[in-house]
């Protein structure tokens, strides 16, 4: 399969890639990114057919569909990794459990890795075939992540000592959870460099976007004989994985008889950058029996807008802070794929490009009802989201803020009374002074006390990576200006 450029070409650029190479270099003419040719029609023979099946096996089944030009002991060795989610083995492994929290309403939760959040689901293999493609090709390469909150801890976590590889992640100083920080923090790898700056998480986006697509940066990097990818999801290598766990979680409402193959459902997302919504639209076009993708926000509710009025426009906007961090985010990088899928490379340039120099876009009528056919959007309050968590919890359910979110779309959205998969997207440890918050009224608690409490009020433990973050020494504690972030990184590589 070969993967093309969301805004076209340039005339210097190869006018398609295979998926290696898309995923070493992620972006594309025009500052565009990489997008499949086509997609693989899989529909309910491939269904049928991965129903007994577990999680590796219907996932090498997918990527075989893809026809990536990865080596199968890659593929194996990457796909192993899941078996050290919790509850897996090589002989039996669901590393995203199903729950039903409503009669109609299913959990499907993407936090059982080692970071404990839904980055895990696609980074832990993503760091396997990355690497092995670096050494394969006796290159070095230097992968950046801009992170608010997960994809941070969980890139230093899959590509941490690997050869031939490096990792620079910046993140929000203040802009993440206390435990998502300790993560990233606490690594002590020589190849890994994490740097805080002052801003918001579009400032760390746009920085990283800003360094791939610069030629002078690349210069420097070149003379150390230095590559440069990405592992944020504007690179396809994360997409790919996210996709899978769409199909996985119909399947497990097939398995626990809670529909019939065929059967069409709701997917419910949390939806910051988009890629976890973006892997259920294209598992929609690959065959998945799909109603509408349900698009939860926070109170950074520009996806809302966009998907009710067709406006993207961020003139007036500046990011608020909320409960639900990993969704305090204006430009979403893979609304760029959607647009390149429904209206093609020239309205996707001119839109991209009207959104970077003028800061806002409005798709027409007909652009704006296609849009409509696939996806529904609402967004919720923190007070909203809090009223969730203790309603739930009461029900005997425990959740942390950004599954939250998907509640409120849930009961907004629909306009069909079909099964809903929600996606939890990271475990409750993340954001424990929220949840203590909404569970027992009390605030100010630093985040060991409010996991103590919570633990202590559910009766379960707290996981032993998280607990062990308090007592690791801080070893990454650079926090500069957005105009420094490139000097840090030429030291670092120094």
């Amino acid at each position: 399969m070969k993967f093309i450029e969301t805004r076209g070409n340039d005339g210097v650029s190869p006018e398609s890639v295979t998926f290696s190479e898309a995923i070493l270099k992620p972006m594309s003419s025009f500052g565009g990114i990489y997008s499949p040719e086509s997609l693989p029609d899989l529909g309910m023979a491939f269904l049928e057919k991965h129903l007994a099946s577990d999680y590796k096996t219907m996932a090498r089944d997918v990527l075989d569909a893809f026809e990536i030009d990865i080596e199968p002991s890659v593929i194996d060795e990457a796909l192993n990794l899941y078996d050290r989610f919790d509850d897996c083995s090589p002989e039996s492994c669901n590393p995203a459990p199903l729950v039903k929290v409503k009669d109609d309403l299913f959990v499907s939760e993407l936090y059982h890795g080692p970071t404990r959040a839904f980055k895990d689901m696609a980074l832990q293999p993503f760091g396997v075939v990355l690497s092995a493609l670096a050494k394969q090709r006796n290159e070095n390469y230097l992968i950046m992540a801009a992170t608010s909150g997960d994809t941070g801890p969980a890139a230093l976590e899959t590509f941490k000592n690997r050869e031939n590889v490096r990792v620079v992640c910046l993140y929000p100083e203040g802009g993440t959870s206390d435990v998502q920080r300790l993560q990233m923090v606490t690594e002590d790898a020589e190849n890994l460099k994490v740097i805080g700056i002052r801003g918001v998480f579009d400032d760390a986006q746009t920085a990283l976007k800003s360094l791939l697509g610069s030629e002078a940066f690349n210069a420097k990097l070149k003379e150390k004989h230095i590559y440069l990818s990405a592992a944020n999801s504007v690179n396809f290598g994360r997409i790919i994985f996210q996709l899978i766990y769409h199909i996985h979680s119909y399947l497990e409402l097939v398995r626990q008889n809670e529909i019939s193959l065929g059967d069409k459902v709701y997917l419910d997302v949390p939806s910051g950058n988009f890629g976890n919504a973006l892997g259920g639209y294209y598992a929609l076009k690959m065959g998945l029996p799909v109603e509408k993708i349900l698009i939860a926000s926070n109170r950074n509710n520009i996806l809302t807008h966009l998907i009710r009025e067709g406006a993207y426009d961020l003139r007036d906007s500046s990011v608020v802070t909320t409960t639900s961090p990993a969704m305090d985010i204006l430009k979403s990088s893979n609304i760029e794929r959607i647009l390149f899928d429904l209206f093609g490379a020239q309205r996707t340039k001119e839109l991209m490009q009207q959104l970077d120099t003028e800061k806002h876009y409005q798709l027409g009528e007909s652009e704006l009802a296609r849009l409509q056919t696939i996806f529904k959007a609402d967004y919720c309050t923190d007070e909203e989201g809090k009223r969730y968590i203790q309603q739930t919890f009461e029900d005997g359910y425990l959740m942390d803020p950004h599954t939250a979110t998907c509640f409120k779309v849930y009961e907004t959205g629909r306009d069909k009374p079909l099964k809903t998969i929600a996606y939890s997207t990271a475990e409750w440890t993340k954001f424990s002074p929220t949840i203590a918050n909404a569970l027992t009224g009390e605030t100010g608690a630093s985040d060991l006390d409010a996991l103590k409490a919570i633990a202590a009020k559910a009766n379960i433990d707290i996981p032993e990576q998280i607990n062990a973050l308090f007592s690791k020494p801080i070893t990454q504690d650079v926090v500069v200006d957005k105009d420094r972030i490139e000097d840090e990184i030429i030291a670092f590589l120094a």
